[in-house]
């Protein structure tokens, strides 16, 4: 008999919630970055461990926006939990938990919805006994399925994790083939793995003004070699000056370490061409964030 489980993936920005998706499933489907609100929709990933699939849906990271953009991301991240069999909370646990959380796992407990918290960054602790108070906080206050320390980038408590997710199964087809871990289309896990490397070189001001979309991507027939054309939105001339750098360098920086991703992922060799164009003010615009890709609906 097949089993299979919902797993939604919430909390604070910057709590781990993408490296946790990428480490449980074991391949990079989620960009991550020091940046806030690095994952800005609904990424799945699929495990299939014997008779039980676990699909996780990882969401994004809760903050007060002042765009049209961050409204969406608010409502993936909070329509995502309340569809769910089971909400994963993810916590950093070295900072101190914010009003947002309360009222989140507030919001989970009133609706019933079985939650397990994942209190992550344990690695960032040289004394784990400074992690009880708010251990005790948890359990008292929203009396959740269970609480579990983890740290995603250690590869830390997921085993803990897997088995607590596997009891919370149900019989029920396999929603996903058995050999899949993501329903990304390509194209979307391509542009992903170009805006991750522009959050990580670019300075705090331009990243959140970026999209990227991949327009073109196509094997050749006769050689080994992808053909991947992208173009990079930002909101700004300013910005199209810092993303692109003195003499093209920063782009250049970006594309070839983007391109050494690609090639990983794809196990083939690619031909990466970056464009840069401006859309001014792009994230209150609701037709360009909607051909982004970047709205549920």
């Amino acid at each position: 008999m097949t089993k299979s489980v919902f797993l939604t993936l919430t909390g604070r920005t910057n709590a781990g919630k993408s490296t946790l998706l990428n480490a449980l499933i074991g391949e990079k489907i989620a960009s991550v970055s020091s940046k806030p609100q690095t994952t800005r929709t609904r990424i799945t990933g699929i495990l299939t461990k014997d008779e039980t699939q676990f699909v996780f849906i990882d969401t994004p990271g809760l903050h007060r926006g002042k765009t049209r953009l961050s409204s969406h991301m608010m409502k993936t991240a909070q329509d995502s939990a309340a569809d769910a069999d089971v909400v994963l909370y993810v916590i950093d646990c070295t900072r101190p938990l914010h009003e947002q959380d309360e009222e989140m796992l507030k919001s989970i407990a009133a609706r019933k919805i079985k939650c397990i918290i994942l209190v992550n960054k344990i690695d960032l602790l040289a004394d784990k006994s400074k992690m009880m108070p708010l251990l005790l906080k948890l359990e008292n206050s929203y009396h959740p399925h269970a609480i579990i320390p983890v740290s995603a980038a250690q590869k830390d408590g997921l085993d803990d994790l897997m088995q607590t997710a596997a009891a919370l199964a149900q019989p029920s087809v396999h929603f996903f083939p058995d050999d899949a871990f993501t329903d990304q289309p390509e194209r979307v896990l391509a542009a992903e793995m170009i805006r991750e490397k522009l959050l990580r070189m670019l300075r705090d001001e331009v990243p959140h003004g970026i999209a990227v979309t991949v327009e073109k991507m196509q094997e050749r027939d006769d050689r080994d070699l992808l053909d991947i054309s992208a173009v990079i939105y930002c909101e700004r001339e300013t910005h199209k000056g810092i993303i692109i750098g003195k003499n093209g360098a920063m782009l250049k920086k970006i594309a070839s370490a983007a391109r050494h991703d690609l090639e990983q992922f794809f196990e083939i060799q690619v031909d990466l061409k970056c464009f840069v164009k401006v859309k001014e003010d792009w994230r209150n615009k609701e037709a360009l964030i909607r051909s982004f890709g970047l709205t549920e609906t």
